[in-house]
């Protein structure tokens, strides 16, 4: 709907989302549970794109109905995109949660946005305003601009930060640069809070703010190493990009357009270690798991939604399906899946308090059968040679140790095998940081399947240590023979029968 004809209709609506406009919305749409002039800012955070706005911005917006201290500052450190859309509209936007029929949500935990190259001032001066007890993060692995044990001083960024610390461009000069100004001001570090897919995120980024103060002033670095807290976190929810079909159908919703909406699918998940040195949010008050180790939930995420996505991935590719949704409703295969979690996943993983893990499986299930998220196999099968091992090889070793059977585990790792020889055999490229070496591999098998299995088996970056395994090596070339050169029939038999 386009704002003239909102005009048209009722001149007395603003013809954009904003404060004014909130009492006009639809009943139907939610919007915030709190008085917003009520509240205060007291958490910076780094990137706000989609991700951060559809999951961390909602939970602090559920808090901020019973705790009005933890309203945001929203800090691009590059683009004014987000500024110059979310400012005309007082920080709000329209969150829909991907479900038949979607939800809309107008999102208030964004009181102001910024943005870092324009704004210099504004963002120092927030980073040491003593109300701001916690900066976040969502700036994707590459933002952090690390190398293996602290900062990539090479990095463009970094080194330009490094003469100029005054004038900071990276994230790591923004955050070492406000806690300089809190400790020449007298007053506590913040606790800095790493939400992005990143293993070890809170302990990487704690290593790289360190190693980049200590360049600069080592007194610094050892009162941040003293004082400052980085828990670690796990974050996980589905969240596409927005289009212009987003656009429509929220503008059509609310009456007005909001100039950038995000979706996400209905499952969110927030695990933050409790490291935090002068004060938290009460998270857990708003759904987040807060506890003082979540390396379990990491494994839990690992094993039992990335590890079957990957099977769906391969095995869904054989059987000429496109979607995660499509997968799910193909009967052998989603049976396969979910025997896969409960009998030889489950096992794996040890027990923490207050997690279910059959209920965990029960969600992700439904998630992945979610019709209203398309969610492409052709994307989830990128990378294979990097995902494997963390998602399923270590899980198949355990098994072997504790002398559980791992037939099922090594049928997706096969598929993964018989989609190599696939792609390469009809010169389709793959997306794999040993793209070539896959490459020439799958062009050279003969389609004998002890040889074929060898052949990959070789590759030391990808199996490691359980190559030698004799074990490992006959139930692969079972399950690789199974599916091999077979039709899709045949493959969904051999799904039916694992």
């Amino acid at each position: 709907m386009s704002q003239r004809s909102v005009s048209s209709q009722s001149p007395s609506v603003p013809s954009r989302l904003c404060e004014a406009a909130l009492s006009t919305l639809p009943a139907a749409v939610a919007r915030p549970a709190y008085d917003r002039a009520r509240t205060r800012i007291g958490i910076v955070h780094f990137g706000p794109g989609a991700f951060h706005r559809a999951h961390q911005a909602v939970y602090l917006d559920e808090l901020l109905a019973t705790d009005p201290d933890w309203a945001i500052s929203a800090v691009s450190l590059h683009s004014p995109g987000v500024r110059d859309a979310l400012a005309p509209q007082d920080g709000l936007y329209t969150l829909v949660l991907m479900e038949q029929p979607p939800r809309l949500r107008v999102v208030g935990a964004i009181r102001e946005v910024l943005c870092a190259p324009q704004q210099r001032e504004a963002v120092a001066a927030r980073l040491a305003d003593p109300a701001v007890r916690l900066v976040t993060l969502t700036i994707t692995e590459k933002g952090y601009c690390l190398s293996a044990d602290g900062v990539d001083a090479a990095h463009p960024d970094i080194a330009h930060d490094l003469a100029h610390p005054r004038e900071p461009v990276s994230a790591i000069g923004w955050l070492v640069e406000g806690l300089r100004l809190r400790r020449e001001r007298g007053l506590p570090p913040y606790t800095v809070l790493s939400c992005d897919n990143l293993a070890d995120n809170g302990g990487r980024l704690r290593r790289a703010v360190l190693d980049y103060a200590g360049r600069l002033d080592p007194d610094l670095a050892a009162w941040i190493g003293r004082e400052a807290g980085f828990p670690r976190s796990m974050v996980d929810s589905i969240t596409p990009a927005t289009d212009e079909t987003l656009r429509a159908q929220v503008a059509a919703a609310l009456g007005m357009e909001d100039a950038w909406p995000v979706q996400r699918e209905p499952y969110a998940q927030w695990v933050v270690e409790d490291d935090f040195r002068h004060g938290r949010p009460p998270l857990e008050h708003a759904g987040v798991v807060v506890g003082a180790d979540i390396a379990g939930y990491d494994r839990a995420k690992l094993r039992l939604l990335n590890a079957p996505h990957s099977a769906l991935a391969y095995l869904g590719s054989l059987l000429g399906l496109e979607t995660v949704a499509e997968a799910m409703r193909h009967p052998a295969l989603a049976g396969f899946v979910e025997r896969l979690m409960r009998e030889d996943i489950v096992p794996s993983l040890a027990a923490m308090p207050g997690f279910d893990p059959q209920a965990y499986v029960d969600a992700i299930l439904a998630r992945f059968r979610n019709p209203a998220i398309r969610h492409l196999l052709a994307q989830i099968a990128w990378d294979g040679s990097q995902k494997l091992p963390v998602r399923l090889l270590g899980t198949i070793a355990e098994a072997l140790a504790a002398g559980r059977p791992i037939d099922r585990l090594c049928l997706p790792v096969a598929g993964w095998m018989c989609f190599v020889r696939r792609q390469a055999r009809a010169g389709v490229a793959l997306v794999d940081p040993l793209a070539d070496t896959l490459a020439a591999l799958g062009r050279s098998l003969g389609g004998d399947p002890a040889a074929d299995v060898a052949a990959f088996l070789a590759l030391e970056a990808v199996f490691g240590p359980l190559a030698k395994e004799p074990r490992f090596a006959g139930a692969l070339r079972q399950a690789y023979a199974a599916l091999d050169g077979a039709g899709p029939e045949a493959v969904a038999a051999a799904l039916a029968r694992t």
